[in-house]
């Protein structure tokens, strides 16, 4: 008994070239929909092709988030910490973190304000 194929080779090449071309949500919608398939089922075929980009988030803000290992290693490079001093920094609370490397950074001019 041969084995059904979930997509046709045409299918799957038009989803690559569409999905290449504009890799958005709106793009898997449309193909689940053309091809009487869910969303899930698109997005793994997408994977299985190896072109899937998975949606990154973004805070309430609308900006990517920073996790308080980068903003401790950022510490680590501007002040000559070592690992440990580093890492302790990462129990501190992340906004003040951030503020006062905004602060540091805007006060010793290595960002434009």
């Amino acid at each position: 008994m041969a084995a059904k194929l979930a997509y046709t080779a045409e299918q799957a090449s038009e989803l690559v070239s569409a999905y290449v071309a504009s890799p958005t949500a709106e793009t898997v919608a449309t193909f689940a929909e053309k091809f009487g398939k869910t969303v899930k089922s698109v997005v793994a075929k997408l994977s299985r092709e190896g072109v899937y980009q998975k949606k990154e988030y973004v805070s309430k803000t609308g900006v990517k988030p920073i996790k308080k290992d980068e903003i401790a290693n950022e510490f680590q490079t501007l002040f000559g910490l070592t690992e440990s001093e580093a890492d302790s920094l990462t129990k501190a609370n992340k906004t003040a973190l951030s503020k006062i490397l905004v602060a540091y950074v805007k006060a010793t001019k290595i960002l434009p304000e």
